[in-house]
C-alpha cells in the first residue's frame, strides 16, 4: 500500500496545503489539497473518495474535482456520513455557490454518494473500510483501510483527546493522526476537538496499553506557523515512548 499526503496542514499558503490522502493513486480521503495537488490525468485515476466531516479544510477541493470529472463525463464515488452529506447538500453543493453535482448532468450526475453508518464496514474496491467516530467539534469519522494484502492504515482525520474506544477497533500498521498546535494550545485544543503533542502521548499510551503495540505513526494539521515548536515537542514525545513519530509534508510517501 503506498500512501501519499497531498496536503499536511491546517492553513494554505505556496508552502502548505490543506489535509488530504491519497492510497495507491485510486483511493483519496479528504479534498483539502485534491485538485491543487494532483494532474488532471492523475485525478481520473480516482475511483472514490471518503469524506470524514464537513469542516472547510477537509471538503474545500469538492466543487473544483466535481467540475474537472464533469468535464471528463465521469462520476466520483463518494462515501461519507449522513451529516457530510446533508451538509454538503443544503450549504455547498446546491446550485447558488457551486453545481449541484450530486444531480448533474441529470443523465449521469458526477457524484454518487454512498451515505455509510459509523462503526460499520464497507467494501470499496479492493479494500476493506471501517468507518470509526472520533472525538472532533463536529460529528467526525476516521477510516481503518484494509488492503487486500491485510496492510492496514487508519486516519484519525481531526481529534481530541479520548480515543479508547476508537483504538479498540482498529489494528493498523500505519496510524495517521492530527496535532494542530503546540502544547501552549492544551486549553484551546481540548475546546475546540484538537491534540498537541502532550495529548497525543497520552492517546498513544492508551493505545499500547489496549493493543499492546505501537504502529508508525505520521502526524498532519499542523498549523505551519507553530510547526517548529510542535516538532521540538513531537520528538520529546517519541523518545518517552521509544517510537517512530513524524510530522507529515506535502507530498510525502509512505510505503506499507
Amino acid at each position: 500500500m503506498n500512501i501519499q499526503i497531498l496536503g499536511a496542514h491546517n492553513i494554505e499558503s505556496e508552502n502548505s496545503r490543506l489535509v488530504s490522502l491519497l492510497i495507491d493513486d485510486v483511493l483519496a480521503i479528504d479534498t483539502g489539497a485534491l485538485t491543487s495537488s494532483l494532474s488532471f490525468t492523475a485525478q481520473q485515476k480516482l475511483k472514490a473518495l471518503l469524506l470524514t466531516h464537513q469542516h472547510y479544510d477537509h471538503i474545500r477541493d469538492i466543487p473544483s474535482i466535481g467540475m474537472n470529472f464533469t468535464l471528463h463525463n465521469n462520476t466520483l464515488e463518494i462515501y461519507t456520513t449522513q451529516p457530510v452529506y446533508d451538509a454538503l447538500a443544503a450549504h455547498l453543493l446546491n446550485d447558488e455557490i457551486y453545481r449541484n453535482f450530486m444531480e448533474k448532468p441529470p443523465e449521469k450526475p458526477t457524484f454518487r454518494f454512498t451515505v455509510i453508518d459509523p462503526n460499520t464496514t464497507v467494501q470499496i474496491g479492493d479494500y476493506s473500510v471501517l468507518t470509526v467516530p472520533v472525538n472532533h467539534s463536529v460529528p467526525t469519522v476516521g477510516y481503518q483501510i484494509t488492503a487486500a494484502d491485510g496492510k492496514t492504515v487508519f486516519f484519525t482525520s481531526d481529534t481530541g483527546p479520548g480515543l479508547a474506544d476508537c483504538w479498540r477497533q482498529v489494528s493498523p500498521e500505519l496510524l495517521i493522526t492530527e496535532v494542530t498546535a503546540p502544547d501552549s494550545y492544551g486549553e484551546f485544543a481540548h475546546q475546540a476537538g484538537h491534540l498537541t503533542p502532550g495529548l497525543l502521548r497520552k492517546e498513544l499510551e492508551s493505545f499500547r496499553d489496549i493493543k499492546g503495540y505501537l504502529p508508525q505513526v505520521v502526524l498532519v494539521h499542523m498549523n505551519p506557523l507553530e510547526e517548529k515548536e510542535i516538532e521540538a515537542e513531537i520528538a520529546g514525545v517519541a523518545r518517552a515512548l521509544d517510537a517512530k513519530i513524524q510530522l507529515g509534508y506535502e507530498g510525502m510517501r509512505i510505503e506499507i
